[in-house]
């Protein structure tokens, strides 16, 4: 006689504790490239969050060390490439503090200028894509109008529409074509003119406010305790700001058109608000270096440099407020003509992690509202 074995499934109620471990990702229109998230679920409500990254790693820490001062300017351009001016001027900066060398007055007018527009076309982005992520796909139409416009004036000075490589050691690889102000401050004005579509046609929407209001609410401490920077921690009432704060290139000298926008909320909503207010903020800051530009006499925008260039032994360690938060860049010489060592401390390595915060007690259904709030370009995660 054969014998049998019978197994007993159960569906009832011992189904209900039964925890469901669920990927998002790596590839999903939610994530912005190629982040997974584990998530265990109880039912329909979010246990524990675990962002999982590395899928897009290049190694370009470990790249640096191989290309001269000038080149890496290219590899720094890349890993944000939402913020690939901002990227490169942090690098400069550093070498140039390590050099002692001073830019030239009109440099530093070009860089602040530049660096704010660079900021407008990062947070136009994600004014964008955010409401897209929720159903409203009319904003993203809107945004990619004015980054267009601030696209060609950019690709008319620069040579770049993504990757600029406009920065160098010791100041900028040229001076500004002929006109090239005046045709910035009429896409300033365009832009400023047109940037109602996000002040009533995304925060006047009354399903986007109820999606996001009270959704993902991240506290002052989980801020400090996450290193989390940008319009995200100021969104929690972090009222902090390098340009203000620990000014560089020209904000010392905006510091009556330069406001920090924050709110005390630290949901979605107030992060989008934060970010939109940035961005208000920024074209501000671009009209008052538009008008400090067309008073200074016509100068050199860089230094000479030797054919071969060596930073001197030693090592420092410079920040920037990039549009997505904080940037530091740890350089570490050993009189060579590549960096001994240049460690990168990118904004949104650090903003993803405070989703094992925000994530656990929501709905799944809540969880693309909180991922795209944070604001993150997965590159500038993965290095």
């Amino acid at each position: 006689m054969t014998s049998t074995t019978q197994t007993t499934v159960g569906i009832g109620a011992a189904a209900e504790t039964t925890d469901m471990v669920l990927n998002i990702g790596p590839q999903h229109p939610s994530t912005h490239g190629v982040l997974r998230l584990r998530l265990v679920l109880d039912g329909e409500r979010i246990t524990s969050a675990e962002p999982v990254i590395g899928y897009m790693h290049r190694g370009a820490e470990k790249l640096f060390e191989a290309r001269d001062y000038r080149q890496i300017i290219m590899l720094a351009n890349r890993h944000d490439w939402l913020s690939a001016f901002s990227n490169e001027l942090g690098v400069v900066i550093a070498v140039e503090r390590m050099l002692g060398m001073e830019v030239p007055e009109r440099a530093v007018w070009i860089r602040t200028l530049l660096a704010e527009l660079n900021r407008v076309l990062n947070h136009l982005m994600f004014l964008g894509s955010y409401p897209l992520e929720l159903g409203g796909i009319t904003p993203m139409f809107y945004a990619f109008r004015e980054r267009e416009d601030l696209q060609h004036v950019m690709e008319e000075v620069s040579g770049g529409r993504i990757h600029y490589m406009f920065n160098r050691v010791g100041g900028l690889k040229e001076d500004l074509p002929l006109g090239w102000t005046d045709r910035v401050r009429a896409v300033v004005a365009a832009v400023r003119s047109r940037m109602d579509v996000f002040d009533d046609l995304v925060l006047g929407n009354e399903i986007f406010r109820g999606r996001t209001r009270g959704v993902g609410v991240l506290s002052a401490e989980a801020v400090h305790a996450y290193g989390v920077s940008g319009p995200i921690a100021r969104a929690s009432g972090v009222d902090f700001d390098l340009r203000r704060d620990e000014p560089y290139l020209a904000y010392g000298e905006l510091g009556d058109v330069l406001q920090v926008i924050t709110r005390q909320e630290g949901d979605c909503l107030a992060r989008f608000e934060c970010l939109l207010g940035q961005t208000h903020n920024a074209l501000d800051l671009a009209d008052a270096c538009l008008d400090r530009l067309a008073e200074l006499p016509p100068g050199p925008v860089n230094q000479r440099l030797p054919k071969v260039l060596k930073a001197p032994e030693g090592h420092t360690y410079t920040w920037t407020e990039n549009p997505l938060g904080i940037n530091g860049y740890y350089l570490v010489s050993r009189g060579e003509k590549t960096p001994y060592r240049l460690k990168l401390r990118s904004a949104s390595f650090n903003n993803i992690q405070a989703l094992t915060e925000l994530l656990p007690g929501t709905l799944v259904a809540d969880m693309v509202a909180i991922l795209g709030s944070l604001f993150f370009v997965v590159g500038d995660i993965d290095k």
